[in-house]
């Protein structure tokens, strides 16, 4: 609870401080062009989240990958609806991760397996048989 009033003491302290610096129209504008950003990232997050689970069936992406861009992505189309300077750039630096992992991040190669018998902690007491049928009569 302190910490959500420090955040939100905070939030109007630097929102002001911008407003003044800015104006009020330039800060009217900015705090609806974030909340209609972030509605429509919301409203496209279906299509981000089936992305990042594309990207894990692909083998691109682990599943703690999958995880942080569609968290990242979620809570940061949330804030930026919220009005707020800090929750915008919060918001954006989310975003911006969310970016990062699909564009910059070191891809993983998809894993191949191949059978190495005397790889430590595979089976390597197989035996290989062959079934000869003695009730043929010659």
């Amino acid at each position: 609870m302190l910490y959500i009033l420090i955040l939100f003491f905070t939030e109007l302290f630097i929102s002001l401080k911008v407003g003044t610096i800015i104006g009020f129209g330039w800060s009217v504008v900015w705090i609806v062009s974030s909340m209609l950003f972030g509605g429509l990232l919301l409203r496209l997050s279906p299509y981000a989240l089936m992305s990042n689970f594309q990207t894990f069936n692909f083998g691109k992406f682990d599943i703690r990958d999958v995880h942080n861009a569609s968290i990242a992505y979620l809570l940061g189309a949330i804030l930026l609806i919220i009005p707020g300077v800090l929750t915008d750039l919060i918001g954006l630096a989310l975003i911006l991760y969310t970016l990062y992992l699909h564009l910059f991040a070191k891809i993983k190669p998809t894993p191949t397996r191949s059978y190495d018998p005397f790889k430590e902690g595979e089976d390597t007491n197989v035996i290989d048989v062959e079934i000869i049928d003695k009730s043929d009569n010659r």
